[in-house]
């Protein structure tokens, strides 16, 4: 392992001479480039561009390669700032290799500009960092696939809104024509179209005879020339055009692509634009300066209060799903009705209820239960949520919101192929979600305490950070993805008017997965549970706080909520006792919890109340008889076989106790209850069937996975693995070897009988070199490699890899050759 070791630093430190040997040579392809950065270089290269990781190139040419296909290049191009898109744009219509000075005229101009001049160098840097460019400040050469999205042509114009070069807009033009325009300037003719090509070209780039041109043209013409100078440069003209493009025409200055198009050279765009390849460069990012200012406690206190409302909201739709949500679409997601009634129970927007499903769903606290009539409900994880302390809940809900892609805002709009996007459907997930909404965030947090910014100054800045190419579905997604999440933010209690709170910081810069921080900062603002009520004579109870969850669970049961806020009211009614009754508990349970947990006297209304539906409850017993009634009391029955209203249940008396009905027995129950008696469900043995309020629960399930845009962000630990592998598989692939008897064609694998390899690798053994060999493995794949074996024996050879940057061991009978490395 040592020789081995060393073998491989002494193969590395000969590299690094060469390169410092040809450090004068300037690198002739974006591979040679790549070889000469440092492993820091490359590191940030695979970091900033992370789809060049799957999987990990053998070789720097390898890498190169796939940095250059157009799929890769496109990603590359979307996660430009607008300065650095605004100078491979430039690039793009600059001569291909350009100095710096000419891509710094391009986009400074000939008047020069401050700003950029300072910009420019960090804006090249990133391109560079990102092998979008390549080449020293002298040779600066955009990559081929870029050159190609970004330089203009007919079917897709440049967004610099420049037209092709004289050269290329000439292409298809007859010599004849040419040695009239030429004529028509005044030129000397020449002999041949590239001669007559270059003297165009150089009287549109001598600002001096450029203005002594314009000088002559028609005030008209020049009309024609503003119209056509910032682009697009296309016009369309008419068989017998206007004296002033006819003179345009004759010139040069407009040349034709086709018998109805003409064209504005790019050199006499530029001449016109002073230079500029954009109208206005944009080298400073939009500031976000504070529009409104308030003290950080009123802040803190106005996102704790929502924070509080968002607790308090999910609890509400968690218990309003107890014993079962709505049912699952065929399509997946909910239907627009039962997201009606949603916005309804929580007294919210149709969109404000998405934004709480989705919550509760993105957090696991919902999910389709997946039986046979699917219908959404509860978790079991949301019974150990509720648990946990008020602070602890709400940063499990922001956490779930910071890093998931569901997108609340798209319900009700439709998708690529005209359907409407259901709430809680599987059409949801957008993967550059956490990334806006964590970038938002960082920019209210780059501001004083307090300061809110206005919405437009953060979605400019958003846009100039990822301008994306052309605008488009893109851009627009990530403009909406922004609002929503200023919206979003203040409905969850992250942000408060407008500001971003204490723990809405901590949340975003807390790496700790129960965001410690956060919670330790919000605690102390969200109000303490009470465990006690105030019962009025009204047959209300008033409860001053939040209420402690089994306090609020079995008061949810007996009573129904009648209004919300900082105090809750309850209303007790014939319903809701007989609620709690059917849930097992007794006219004592209920006075004693109710004496137990008020800090008022039980009103004797309330008691009478209790009393008298505890009374009447289990008086009338319901089973299947369909479905019976029986009753000890035969009068009772009578009057429910005489009463009109009974009939939709078709009863019949069977005996002077007991009546059937073709009504299964819930409806049976539920039409009993309407007509102002209190029944209760038997079993087959004759019991009363009791029936809890939170009986139902999907199976175990996990929170949906967030769905990423892209290849994630590469850790530390990844890169320098990735850059170790690169390194050694790009010197396996290009160190000098010593050629065998028999030279094998190009990229061929060694080749050598079984007994020179065995020889080979066991004389490499004895004196600790490094050599390179033919591999096939199991599934047949071919790999050349550069080892360094240590032992030999048992048909095994065990070897440093220099090519994977660890020590294997490999079976004699799969190496196909095996070939010395030259010394030098």
């Amino acid at each position: 392992m040592a020789t081995g070791e060393r073998d491989w630093e002494a193969h590395v430190a000969a590299d690094v001479a060469e390169e410092q040997d040809g450090a004068a040579v300037a690198p002739r392809t974006l591979a040679e480039a790549l070889r000469t950065r440092g492993d820091e270089g490359l590191a940030a290269l695979l970091r900033a561009r992370p789809d060049l990781l799957a999987p990990v190139p053998n070789d720097l040419t390898q890498l190169a390669t796939r940095a250059g296909t157009r799929a890769s290049v496109v990603r590359a191009l979307e996660h430009l700032d607008r300065f650095a898109l605004q100078t491979a744009e430039a690039l793009a219509v600059a001569p291909d290799p350009a100095p710096y000075p000419v891509l710094l005229g391009l986009m400074a101009g000939d008047a020069g500009d401050p700003d950029v001049e300072a910009a420019l160098p960090g804006a090249v840097a990133v391109l560079r960092e990102q092998a979008l460019v390549w080449g020293g400040d002298d040779r600066l050469r955009l990559v081929r696939t870029a050159r190609e999205l970004l330089a203009p042509s007919a079917q897709h114009p440049s967004p610099t809104g420049l037209g092709p070069a004289v050269v290329e807009a000439t292409a298809g033009m007859s010599p004849g024509r040419l040695q009239e325009i030429l004529q028509t300037l005044g030129l000397p003719s020449t002999h041949d179209p590239v001669s007559a090509v270059a003297a165009l070209t150089g009287l549109f780039t001598d600002p001096e005879r450029m203005a002594a041109l314009l000088d002559e043209a028609p005030a008209e013409a020049l009309t024609v020339l503003d119209r056509l100078v910032w682009g697009p440069p296309y016009g369309e003209v008419t068989a017998n055009p206007t004296p002033p493009v006819r003179w345009l025409r004759d010139h040069g200055l407009l040349l034709p692509t086709s018998a109805r198009t003409v064209v504005l050279p790019r050199e006499v765009a530029l001449h016109l634009r002073a230079g500029r390849a954009h109208r206005a460069p944009e080298p400073v990012p939009p500031a976000v300066e504070p529009a409104r200012e308030h003290r950080p406690q009123v802040v803190d206190s106005t996102a704790a209060g929502q924070a509080y409302t968002t607790l308090a909201t999910v609890e509400e739709l968690l218990k309003a799903w107890d014993q079962g949500g709505p049912p699952v679409l065929r399509a997946g997601g909910m239907a627009v009705r039962d997201l009606k009634r949603t916005a309804a129970l929580l007294d919210v927007t149709e969109d404000a209820a998405a934004f709480w499903l989705e919550l509760a769903y993105g957090a696991g606290l919902l999910a389709s239960d997946g039986e046979a009539d699917e219908r959404y409900a509860p978790t079991p994880a949301s019974d150990t949520w509720r648990d946990l302390p008020a602070a602890r809940r709400w940063a499990h809900l922001a956490a779930a919101w910071l890093a998931g892609t569901r997108t609340p805002g798209l319900v009700g709009n439709q998708d690529a192929k005209g359907r409407t996007l259901a709430a809680l459907g599987s059409d949801l997930d957008r993967g550059a979600a956490p990334e806006v909404r964590r970038r938002v965030l960082e920019l209210l947090a780059a501001l004083p305490h307090g300061a809110a910014p206005d919405a437009g100054a953060v979605l400019d800045r958003l846009r100039w950070e990822r301008p994306l190419r052309g605008g488009g579905p893109g851009a627009e997604l990530r403009t909406r993805l922004a609002r929503w999440t200023l919206t979003e933010a203040e409905l969850l209690g992250v942000t408060g008017r407008g500001a971003l709170s204490s723990h809405g910081r901590a949340l975003l810069r807390d790496d700790d997965p129960d965001q410690g921080a956060a919670v330790a900062l919000l605690a102390p603002l969200l109000p303490e549970p009470v465990d006690h009520v105030l019962l009025q004579a009204d047959l209300t109870a008033v409860a001053p706080g939040p209420l402690r969850r089994p306090l609020a669970d079995t008061l949810s049961v007996l009573a129904d909520v009648e209004s919300k806020g900082g105090a809750t009211v309850y209303r007790f009614t014939p319903a809701s006792v007989r609620r709690a009754l059917d849930s097992g508990r007794t006219a004592a349970d209920l006075h004693a919890f109710l004496a137990a947990h008020s800090r008022t006297p039980v009103p004797q209304p309330l008691a009478y109340l209790i009393d008298d539906v505890a009374r009447r409850h289990g008086h009338l017993r319901v089973g299947a008889a369909s479905s019976y009634v029986r009753c000890d009391d035969d009068a009772v029955l009578g009057e429910i076989v005489a009463d009109r209203r009974s009939a939709p249940l078709r009863l019949r008396r069977l005996a002077p106790t007991v009546l059937a009905s073709a009504a299964d027995p819930t409806t049976l129950l539920e039409g009993l209850r309407s007509l102002g008696y209190a029944p209760a469900a038997e079993s087959a043995e004759g019991d009363v069937l009791i029936t809890r309020a939170d009986a139902h629960r999907t199976p175990p399930r996990t929170a949906p996975a967030p769905v990423p845009e892209g290849p994630p962000t590469p850790d530390a630990t990844l890169l320098g693995a990735a850059v170790r592998a690169i390194r050694a598989g790009d010197l396996a692939a290009t160190v000098t070897r010593k050629e065998p008897a028999a030279t094998p064609r190009e990229g061929a694998l060694p080749r050598t009988s079984p007994a020179d390899t065995l020889a080979t690798v066991q004389a490499a053994a004895l004196t600790g070199s490094a050599v390179w060999i033919g591999y096939v493995n199991a599934e047949g794949t071919a790999t050349q490699r550069v080892i360094a074996p240590v032992r030999v024996e048992g048909g095994f050879v065990t070897a440093y890899d220099h090519t994977a940057d660890e020590v294997r061991t490999y079976p004699l009978h799969r190496i196909t050759g095996v070939a010395e490395l030259a010394e030098e």
